[in-house]
This record gives C-alpha cells, structure tokens and sequence, in this order.
C-alpha cells in the first residue's frame, strides 16, 4: 500500500479534540494533526499516523496544546457609533430599558450605522475582528440589527460579508431585523409585516444564512416572533432568538417550537423552558458579557440546563451598548466566575457546541478527520488555562483550512 501524504501536520502535541465518543474534552496526548485539502485527514495518537507518511510541511509542536479554532457564535461586531455615555449613565444608575425608552440604546447605534458607508462599516469593524482573531476565533457569526430597514440591514450583511474576505476566517451572517422599533415608528406589527418582507428579498441576495430577534417587553412579543420566524422558514432559513434576557416572556419554548438553531441570553428561562429546548436540541448560548456589564444579578439557570441535557456555548455577544467584549478567552473565564460553568463546559461552549449553535457541527469544533482543518495552537500546560486567566492571551498559532 502507497503511503500516504498530507498537506501539513502538526506532530508533538497534545491535543483537545472534543471529538464525539472521547470521553471530557477528548484529549490525546502525544497526538498529531494532519491536514489534506483544508480539512483534517488525521487527529490522533501520532503513533497511529499510517506507516511511512509524508507531508509538505511539518510543523514540530514540542508539547503544546492543540483544540480545534475557536467560534464566536454570538455577535453584534458591525455597526458604527460609539456608546460609552450610556455606559457612564448605567454607572449612575441609569437603567438599560429606560435608557432604551429614551431614544438611546439599540436606537443610538441604528441612527450612526445608517449613517455609514459600507466600506465605513467594513473598517470601524476590522479591529474588533482582529482582536477576536488574535485569540484563536476561526469562525463567528455576524447579526444585522442597526439598520431596521432594508437599505441599512443589506449594507450591514454586506460588510459582514466583506469582512470574510479582508481576513481568513468563517462569517455566518444573522438577520436581526426584528430587534427594535426604528426611530420614529410605533405600530410593531406594522413593523413585523416590514421585517417578514425584508427577509426573503436579503435572502435572495444570498446575504443571510438565518434569522434572529429579540423578544423581550422592550422589544417584540412571542407572537409577533412566531411571524418573523414563519417568514423565516417559507424563506429556508434557520432561527435563533434572543430569549429571555430581562423576562420570562416563554422565549426559550417559542425558539424551541421552531426549532431553533439556538436561544441567546436566558437569564429569566424556567425549567419548562429548558426542557423544550432540550426535546428540540436548540443550544443555549449564554452571553456572560452582557450580564456583566449590565449588571444583573439573575444567572442562566445552568444548573436546569445540565439537568435537561441542553447543549451550552458561550459568545461575546460583542456590541456597541450591552457587551463590549472582543475577547472570546474573557468570555469563557465569566462563563465559569459569573456563571459557574466548568472548564470542559467552557471549552466546548467555545468550540463544538458553538459550533452547534451556527448549525455548522458536521463541519468545525472538534478535531476530527473531514472536518475543516482550524486549529487554536497554545503555550499552556494544561486546558483549564484558558479559562483561568484573565487578561492574557497564550495563543501561539492559528490555522484556518489548514493554513
């Protein structure tokens, strides 16, 4: 038998694979990663790599620790604007909803973006992208949101887009035009019947690749979500909602009706809620981002999660106003202080289930052969140190499609 060649591997690491059927986070010490045609053609003991292998590039790792490249599954990472007033506002006790009621919040970041060009929109958001990058990100996903119309949400998607191209790393783009009122409008449903519309003329652009709301008092109703979401299923796209973040208003169960990619936030989610996830198999992404800038006190009911066996993954939630985070490893470190999440369930939450949550799960976030071969490489001497620390960045190497 001909032995076999590879592209590139990476030999004398000590990998994290998170691989399905490896028990924790799936490790393999004195492991090898080989790489064919931008996916993973090998992960494993390196003992087991076929007999007399060749590779254009091999690269001695000396112990380090290989997991696959980190996803960021929740952000806001295009708009325009800068909202630190409001940030010094909530310090003076200042409410998000009433600043929201006030004309700031959402609104503020909808009235600079829709000002913007999109190659403004592409630049102010490079930086913010480099940032996550920097940090071992290999794929996010992008949400629209600061437009609120049709004009402004397809300019957003197309920055979102662009930025896929300006850097080597995977863009899933979110329409998030059910996220607020526009400025100056007040008839929701009017609204509703707008955003239902936008939806398949985006999607025939090939601009979204799914759909997302924000259900909560200050924004939009279950039942007016169960229209967007209906819109969004006539168009074949898949949904995800920002549930349950201020109230309980039923939004774990409503994404979980439609069998939702993923609900967001769920500091107010009940057991019922977490139960109807856990029958859909709809992730819950918890944004400890959000929680700790806006200063709550009512944790993700984890413990209910893990009960009902849902699926957790972790996100900046990266945005102008509520999660002024571009730093996945914080993200994880507040997932296990703030919200008590073990290291394993930070790690995953990170990689395979926010992978998961992106419906890109046969695709990234283990290290597994067939899958895109994106690779986090760290100076660590063991997994729980990248949630442990904070303020500091161990990444030694990043590798997109086995480059």
């Amino acid at each position: 038998m001909q032995a076999r060649h590879f592209d590139h591997v990476w030999t004398g690491a000590r990998l994290a694979t998170l691989a399905a059927g490896l028990p924790g986070l799936g490790i393999v010490e004195a492991g090898a990663v080989a790489a064919q045609d931008g996916r993973i053609a090998f992960a494993g003991p390196e003992s087991d790599l076929p007999a007399g292998w060749s590779a254009d590039l091999v690269t001695p790792c000396e112990g380090r620790w290989i997991t696959p490249g980190l996803v960021d599954c929740h952000t806001h990472l295009v708009y325009a604007g800068n909202r630190s007033d409001e940030f010094e506002r909530r310090l003076d006790g200042v409410s998000y909803e009433e600043i929201s009621r006030a004309g700031g919040g959402i609104a503020a970041s909808v009235r600079a973006t829709r000002a913007a060009s999109e190659d403004e929109l592409v630049t102010a958001s490079l930086p913010r992208l480099d940032h996550l990058i920097a940090e071992g990100v290999t794929t996010l996903e992008i949400k629209s949101g600061y437009g609120l119309d049709l004009a402004t949400e397809a300019k957003m998607l197309r920055a979102a887009r662009r930025l896929g191209v300006e850097r080597e790393v995977g863009i899933e783009t979110t329409f998030l035009g059910a996220h607020a009122m526009p400025p100056g409008m007040t008839d929701r449903e009017a609204y509703i019947d707008a955003v239902c519309a936008m939806i398949p003329a985006l999607a025939a652009e090939g601009l979204v690749d799914a759909v997302d709301g924000f259900c909560e008092g200050i924004a939009f109703s279950p039942g007016q979500m169960a229209r967007v979401f209906g819109a969004a299923q006539t168009a074949g796209l898949p949904v995800k909602l920002h549930a349950d973040q201020l109230s309980n208003l039923g939004g774990a169960a409503l994404a979980a009706r439609f069998g939702a990619l993923s609900a967001d936030h769920l500091e107010h989610t009940d057991e019922a809620g977490a139960a109807a996830m856990a029958a859909a198999g709809t992730v819950a992404v918890l944004l400890p981002g959000a929680y700790y800038t806006l200063r709550e006190t009512q944790a993700p009911p984890v413990a209910a999660l893990r009960r009902h066996g849902v699926r957790m993954a972790l996100a900046t939630d990266a945005n102008p106003g509520t999660s002024p985070l571009t730093s996945i490893l914080l993200a994880m470190n507040m997932g296990a202080t703030l919200f008590r999440m073990t290291v394993e369930e930070c790690i995953a939450g990170v990689t395979r289930e926010a992978a998961r949550a992106l419906g890109l799960a046969d695709e990234i976030g283990t290290l597994e052969p067939g899958k895109w071969c994106d690779l986090a490489i760290w100076d660590i001497a063991r997994p729980a140190d990248l949630v442990y620390r904070i303020g500091f960045n161990p990444l030694y190497a990043r590798v997109k499609s086995g480059v």
